[in-house]
């Protein structure tokens, strides 16, 4: 009986001693994790205090996509914080020191007495682009596996450890090859020390009085298209000053465009970094300053297309998308060299029918086309479709296949057929016999649908061609979504009804979904009445035209 306790009580004990392995071996990992996850959320919020407090624009990376070294312990780090406006890197552990220590760019001179019209170089030591040369000695910049050389800030010119010298440490920065885009920090100074005394003859302070200096301001969306417009913000805050740089998620247009006041009349060019709707929504904001008077400070505007059908940029010369094939350097280049056009913009008034005209009429405002039909249906199902799950709209190539697959599904369904019957057409106060159509498009550009030249359809018939600056409007028609896939790939013409200064368009019956430059409705029983507004200053760029038609794209 002993021997039988005396073994019960030895099971027993081996029991408690598995029951209590087992429960350390479930709880430690347990506590590990969380005590991981406490620590890594404490320093996130650490981290963050400083990103919040600090004069640099902080961003955190898990990975650096070149090699990269700290500014401060000068060991190679894999993960840590950078500057977007002055290119510094930084491990975790020396973010604080890093923040103390090193400036960041100031887009505005402080506690300088007088005017000043020049600014040494910042020097940021370290990380400098692979494919840099020294200012002095001519020889390749950063080829050591270390912490090592220079580049300032400002006018991205690099230097050796060894070539640098106390003279270069004092001497006058020329802001580099971009000197005539960029804001200069004595300028801004300047400009806000006149205003605050109420003086306004800003000609005299350097380098209002070039004639060559044509600032650049960036109005990106970070929203548009394939989400890259993040990326441009860095790019182009590194190679101009800040201030110059917008993000359109977080200022409007109409209040960033107010920087043009403190700028040369007629001499500011605007980079809109989105798709065809964020170019008209900076368009409506230059139309604002028309109306408070400002019409003196109105900017020039380039595109970088961004967005999903791009027609607008592919007009004006920009290209039908951008995925980063060009350099940001190259892009500035471009809006250096290009030429000033005008684009005609359009007034377009819906007023419903019945109500006894008490409901006030929609009014938009058009840049590219207005349309009522197919192409319209597209629009309407894809943004409902956006709205409901927009996380799955971030790529461009997805938002086409979109597109196709509503196009497929209305070569089917055929929700628009017999539109002749439920529509009146008037070009000129004309009334235009309409053959069996499904859809009427109305253009003011020569591109449509992402990339197709509509009115010149398959170019063997001698049609005169669109333009975006002579006041006019080329009206056509469309047999169906099959029909606008024949006329992108250039197998079938679209039934041209003509071109007008003003058009009228009465839909009598049912309901039928419109769109102007991609802002789908669905539209009871209406009048439509398309007029001219005003022009907008545009910049036009030769070299990245999509058509292979050179000839109308130089006749634009």
């Amino acid at each position: 009986a002993g021997m039988e306790g005396s073994g019960d009580a030895s099971a027993a004990g081996a029991d408690w001693r598995l029951a209590l392995w087992t429960l350390c071996s479930v709880l430690l990992p347990v506590l590990i994790t969380a005590w991981c996850s406490f620590q890594r959320s404490r320093r996130q919020l650490l981290i963050r205090d400083i990103f919040r407090k600090s004069k640099h624009d902080w961003h955190y990376t898990d990975l650096f996509g070149s090699p990269s070294y700290c500014c401060v312990c000068a060991q190679h780090i894999l993960r840590g914080a950078f500057c977007s406006c002055c290119g510094l890197r930084v491990c975790e552990p020396c973010l604080k020191k890093a923040d103390r220590r090193f400036p960041c760019k100031e887009i505005m001179m402080r506690g300088t007495a007088g005017a000043p019209s020049s600014m040494p170089h910042h020097w940021i030591r370290g990380n400098v682009p692979l494919c840099s040369c020294c200012m002095v000695c001519k020889q390749q910049c950063g080829t050591q596996p270390k912490l090592c050389d220079y580049r300032c800030v400002w006018c991205q010119y690099t230097v050796h450890d060894e070539c640098m010298v106390d003279c270069l440490r004092t001497e006058d920065c020329t802001f580099g090859e971009f000197k005539d885009l960029i804001i200069p920090p004595y300028y801004l100074s300047a400009i806000n020390q006149m205003r605050k005394e109420k003086r306004t003859n800003y000609e005299k302070v350097v380098p209002y009085c070039s004639k060559h200096w044509m600032p650049v301001m960036v109005l990106a969306n970070t929203r548009s298209g394939n989400n890259m417009g993040e990326i441009f913000l860095g790019e182009f805050k590194m190679l101009l000053n800040p201030v110059q740089v917008f993000d359109l998620s977080k200022i409007a247009p109409a209040k960033a465009l107010q920087l043009c006041t403190w700028l040369p009349c007629n001499a500011v060019r605007v980079l809109v970094c989105g798709g065809d709707g964020t170019v008209g929504w900076v368009l409506d904001a230059i139309d604002e300053m028309k109306i408070k008077g400002q019409e003196r400070y109105i900017p020039q505007v380039a595109v970088l297309p961004l967005g999903t059908g791009n027609d607008l940029s592919n007009t004006l010369g920009w290209g039908a998308g951008y995925a980063g094939e060009v350099p940001v350097e190259q892009i500035l280049r471009n809006v250096m060299e290009a030429d000033g056009i005008k684009l005609d913009r359009w007034k377009v008034q819906v007023t419903n029918k019945g109500y006894y005209n008490l409901r006030k009429p929609k009014v938009f405002t058009m840049n590219n086309y207005f349309s009522v039909g197919p192409d319209a249906l597209m629009a309407l199902n894809f943004h409902a479709h956006r709205e409901k799950t927009p996380s799955l709209f971030s790529s461009r190539i997805i938002n086409k296949a979109v597109y196709f697959f509503y196009g497929t599904k209305d070569c089917l369904v055929q929700e628009c057929k017999d539109l002749n019957k439920k529509v009146e057409l008037e070009l000129d106060g004309e009334r235009i016999e309409l053959p069996n159509l499904e859809g009427i498009i109305v253009l003011n550009i020569g591109y449509w649908g992402g990339g197709c030249r509509l009115w010149e359809g398959m170019g063997d018939e001698p049609y005169p061609l669109a333009r975006h600056d002579d006041g006019l409007l080329e009206v056509v028609g469309v047999h169906g979504s099959f029909h606008c896939a024949q006329i992108q790939v250039k197998l079938a013409n679209p039934v041209r009804l003509g071109q007008a200064h003003t058009v009228r368009l009465i839909l009598k019956s049912s309901k039928m979904p419109m769109q102007v430059d991609g802002e789908p409705w669905a539209q009871g029983p209406c009048t439509v009445t398309i007029t001219h507004k005003t022009h907008a200053l545009m910049l036009y760029h030769s070299g990245e035209q999509t058509d292979d038609d050179d000839a109308s794209s130089l006749s634009e």
